[in-house]
């Protein structure tokens, strides 16, 4: 069994004493280190080098999105795990695009922290699902236009201009019948674009491929 090292950065030592009892109830993860504030939270990640950092975005002399970015820059391998009270899409949004690979709410099901954990460790995107709804539902069509035009001619080359609209509607958390319907196609011919879809850019579900969208656009 693999062990998942894990370091936790927060700026309230219960919260911190809480996930580590947590965690280490699990036979498959331990707590190497703990950051109170962001500026701790890059230098003891360059140092320990976990396999996951939880990280929380309000913290002092550098908040958790400053620090994920300064770590990624850095070539901190380490995968990252925004742990917040954060629900606003704003904050998803600009965690994912920092260098986030997990999204869980503080309030969360330790259920839900553990999986999160355990994907993100083997090379998954987790998003808690009550906030994956409807991504980029708030981008306008400007927006849209632009996000297109870069799927199109940058780094979604193998997917088809076809596959491009099923994947911009699944991240805008439309099922498969609103797919159908929005584009004058059956549900089958929607489904067949999906699971192309998830082949080619190597996901396992919808949620997977709306923060796909983000991280990429």
């Amino acid at each position: 069994m693999n062990m998942i090292r894990v370091m936790i950065a927060d700026d309230h030592s219960l919260m911190r004493k809480g996930l580590q009892q947590i965690l280490e109830l699990e036979d498959d993860i331990r707590v190497i280190g703990q950051a109170k504030n962001g500026k701790e939270a890059v230098e003891l990640g360059l140092t320990v080098a976990p396999d996951i950092i939880l990280m929380d975005i309000n913290m002092p002399i550098k908040n958790g999105l400053q620090a994920i970015k300064e770590l990624k820059e850095r070539g901190c391998p380490a995968q990252i795990i925004v742990l917040t009270i954060h629900e606003d899409r704003e904050y998803l949004l600009k965690s994912i695009k920092a260098g986030a690979s997990g999204y869980v709410m503080k309030d969360a099901e330790s259920d839900h922290l553990i999986e999160a954990i355990r994907d993100v460790y083997n090379g998954q995107t987790y998003v808690q699902p009550n906030i994956t709804t409807g991504l980029i539902k708030e981008f306008d069509e400007a927006q849209k236009s632009d996000m297109n035009r870069k799927l199109e001619y940058d780094k979604y080359d193998n997917l088809t201009q076809r596959e491009i609209e099923v994947l911009l509607l699944i991240a805008e958390g439309k099922n498969n019948r609103e797919i159908a319907e929005e584009l004058f196609i059956s549900d089958k011919t929607v489904k067949n674009h999906v699971s192309n879809i998830f082949k080619k850019i190597d996901v396992s579900d919808r949620t997977q491929a709306a923060v796909y969208v983000l991280k990429n656009q």
